[in-house]
Parts: structure tokens; sequence; C-alpha cells
């Protein structure tokens, strides 16, 4: 005897709960194609790993330096490990312009200048306005900064990947080797005390799918890891932003990592730049590169 209301049969009722049971399937079936990175639901495909030979990343890292003229860019900064001699936290602006002129400002949050480090035609001049200190001489003489001089050394091949300083220098060889799914670049450069011999200063990581570098590793004459960079979050700058190109007009954007994360690998600090404005190839207005 049924238990249902008159008129209502059980063969009814099972086709009900099948047909209910296939539209819960279905629905959870298109939940899933909405998450991000569902391949396997979504029917998308990861792009296939590119081919380079160590020329052709050498001269992709050059063309990457070339496409940029000038860099203006606003940052934030987490400092640990007493990387800087400075608040855990600061905001700073990054002015560049090739081939060699560069200049770092860091700020407080409520905008109190805590430095400022400019370097051009072979001479640089760090400010150190809380600490009323000020120092100025050639790259080769860094010393006179006294223990200052680290910290801002690792700051500005920090900023490399920005200002594209990882082009492989005149005289300097690479090799190339796989890496899962990236390529490792190591860039040779000669012994200064045998010309003959050479050193690996360098090892840059490029992710294969596009090319882009991910990690880069600073070594010591002898060998030892001195710092190691990851950049991430890649985004097309140029000078008017995300201006709207006619029809048929050169591109003239540049992709640059919008975030930049260094470890000292002869101490503890660490430093994350997250950038929050970039800007390439617009004119440098007066007194933006500062003096040295």
């Amino acid at each position: 005897m049924s238990c249902w209301p008159e008129g209502i049969r059980d063969e009814d009722v099972v086709k009900g709960a099948r047909l209910f049971n296939r539209f819960v399937c279905a629905l959870f079936c298109f939940a899933l194609t909405l998450l991000p990175g569902c391949a396997l639901f979504t029917g998308e495909e990861l792009s296939p790993l590119k081919q380079a030979t160590a020329e052709q990343l050498a001269a992709l890292l050059q063309e990457q330096a070339d496409a940029v003229q000038t860099i203006k860019g606003l940052f934030s900064a987490k400092i640990t490990g007493g990387i800087l001699p400075i608040g855990q936290r600061i905001q700073g602006t990054v002015h560049y312009q090739r081939p060699g002129a560069i200049r770092l400002r860091g700020f407080t949050s409520v905008g109190s200048e805590l430095f400022e480090f400019v370097q051009a035609d072979d001479q640089f001049t760090l400010r150190l306005p809380t600490m009323g200190r000020e120092v100025s001489g050639r790259p080769s003489q860094t010393e006179r900064m006294g223990n200052l001089a680290r910290p801002f050394q690792l700051s500005v091949w920090a900023m490399g990947g920005v200002i594209g300083s990882q082009a492989v220098g005149a005289g300097e060889s690479v090799r190339l080797s796989e890496d899962g799914d990236r390529y490792r670049l190591d860039v040779l450069t000669h012994n200064q005390a045998d010309s003959s011999a050479t050193v690996l200063s360098r090892r840059i990581w490029f992710e294969r799918r596009s090319l882009l570098v991910v990690e880069e590793e600073r070594l010591s004459p002898s060998g030892e890891v001195e710092a190691s960079m990851q950049f991430e979050d890649y985004r097309a700058v140029g000078p008017d932003g995300d201006e709207v190109r006619p029809a048929g007009a050169i591109d003239r954007r540049v992709l640059r990592p919008f975030k930049i994360s260094m470890k000292d690998r002869q101490g503890s600090g660490t430093l994350q730049v997250t950038f929050l404005e970039l800007i390439s190839n617009e004119p440098m207005k007066p007194g933006e590169l500062g003096h040295v």
C-alpha cells in the first residue's frame, strides 16, 4: 500500500528523485568550472614549454634592458633582520635613467624622509637625515659607507628586475641548463685574480612558458650565494599607464615585476618590495634624479 497522497505513484517519486539528483550533479559540475585554475573542468590547457638557447635568453635580457630608458616607481617595503638601520616598514620611490643613474628614497608612514641614495656618473651620495649622516664617493669606495654599504647594495640588486640591470655584461659568458619547468642561466665573469679563468657570478631562472625572470642569485667571487631574489606579479607598464592605444600603434609598454622578495644569504635580513605604481620611458623632470 502506497503512503503517498492519492494521485502520486511510487514510480513518479523515483523519477523525480532521479531528475533532482541529475540537477544537483549538473549544478556541482558547473560550479567547479567557475573555480580558477580548474583546467580539468574548463578545458583550458597550460601553454607548452618554450625552447631557448643561452644566447637567446641573454639577448632577451638585453632587449628588456634596452626597452627601458627611464623608470619612475612608488613602492612599499617590509624589512626584517636589520637589513637597513631604519623602520621595518617604509614607503619609497625609485627613479632610474639609463645607463646607470638611480635614486632611491625612503619615507616613514607619515612622510618623513629616512634616506636618499643617489648614484650617477661613477659617483654616489647617501643621506640619512634621521642620523645626520651624509657620505659621498665612487662605487668602488663603498667602504666609506661602513656597515651601510651592503644594505644599499642589496637594495640596488633587488631593483634589478625593474630597472633592467640583469642584462649580461660585456666580457661575461653564459651557460644554460633545464630545471623542470624553468631554465637556469649561469652568468660567468672573469676572475679578478686570474683573467684567464671565470667564476660564477649570477644564476638567473626563467619560467619556460613566459620566459620571464622569476628568480636570481648573486654570488661572491668565492662562490658563496650573497643574495637571492624572487620576481612576481608581472604587469605591462608604459609612459601613460593604462592608456588606450590606437589601432596599429606600437605598444611601448614593457613587462615589469610588481613584487620583489629578497633574502640576504650572508645574514638574516629580508626585503619585500611591492610596487604601487610604475611608469616607464617618461622624461625625467629637473631634480627627479637628485644630486651627487
